[in-house]
């Protein structure tokens, strides 16, 4: 098993890579099926099916008390190592002990909270959360951002391959227009100085990376946010300039909000979560926000009604009456 183990996930690399997964999703569903190896004592999955599979995920359930997204991770891990890896079809899986999956409201802050969270910010860090609040984008959208993704002319920005691997628009604020002009000024002088030192490259996805061999190296392929450091891909041997580090603007939120003297625990997905609702307070169309936000189903974003200024389901409460 040693030998055909390293076999095993290599496959399952090259068939995550061959579908433009991103390096999360690889290294996430590699780590499921070692754990599903190792719990079933090292036995090769081809030697397994639906059964070991309950059997797995029911033990994250029950003794692993896991949350209910953890264990659909790792069904979906296991799913896609029988079904595109070892090409065995699973009957549907019956037994399984499904983790409860609780329903959280999402934190939102009012307007004048996040124009103080905003006010503590400064530079890139500023940049950013101002396009999670003023576009709707989620953290590491708004860090892969391309610098041909960005429409000045349209006031618009194109997020490709989002949550799903679907594309969409979304506004671009005009507040963000000439910083984020001179900040591009900049990352330019970086990418020439880059160029100009036999660098410049910026990491493509697996399968554009093949078919546009020099594209990495254009300007409209760099990232709008990048790191301030060139590094080794893990996919390859190629040093490129990555984007910036989510934990670098995770901490810069983190202590915005201390400095503004929030106590809500706010983080740079609370600014999305604000930007839905403050649209919905403000009369858009639920639709018009869904398709902003990239939901597949518009009862995901009728979560953030329940913040609306109508009351619960805009019924008045007896006490204001």
């Amino acid at each position: 098993m040693d030998d055909g183990k390293p076999r095993l996930l290599d496959q399952v690399r090259q068939q995550i890579r061959l579908r433009n997964y991103s390096i999360r999703t690889e290294t996430v569903y590699a780590e499921w099926v070692k754990r599903y190896i190792r719990f079933h004592k090292y036995r090769h999955p081809a030697e397994m099916g639906a059964a070991e599979i309950e059997a797995f995920l029911t033990h994250l359930a029950v003794r692993r008390n896991v949350a209910g997204s953890t264990q659909n991770q790792a069904l979906a891990a296991l799913l896609f190592l029988y079904k595109e890896v070892l090409k065995i079809e699973l009957p549907w899986l019956e037994g399984i002990v499904r983790a409860k999956k609780p329903k959280h409201l999402p934190v939102v802050l009012t307007r004048e909270e996040v124009a103080r969270v905003l006010a503590e910010l400064s530079g890139v860090h500023w940049m950013v959360a101002n396009l999670l609040y003023g576009s709707g984008l989620r953290l590491l959208e708004a860090l892969r951002l391309r610098v041909k993704d960005v429409e000045f002319a349209r006031g618009e920005i194109l997020v490709r391959d989002g949550k799903g691997q679907k594309d969409r628009v979304t506004m671009l604020p005009r507040l963000v227009v000439a910083p984020l002009r001179q900040h591009l000024a900049e990352v330019m002088a970086l990418h020439k100085q880059d160029l100009a030192e036999g660098f410049g490259r910026a990491n493509l996805p697996f399968a554009l990376a093949r078919k546009y061999p020099n594209a990495a190296a254009e300007w409209g392929w760099q990232f709008v946010f990048p790191s301030a450091n060139r590094s080794q891909d893990p996919r390859s041997a190629g040093i490129f300039r990555h984007h910036l580090h989510e934990k670098t603007i995770q901490r810069a939120v983190r202590e915005a909000v201390g400095r503004a003297g929030l106590i809500k625990p706010a983080t740079p997905h609370t600014l999305r979560h604000c930007f839905a609702t403050h649209l919905l307070e403000s009369g858009q169309d639920i639709r018009t926000v869904q398709e902003l936000l990239g939901h597949a189903d518009v009862k995901t974003t009728m979560i953030y009604t329940h913040v609306l200024n109508r009351g619960g389901l805009g019924v008045l409460s007896p006490l204001d009456r």
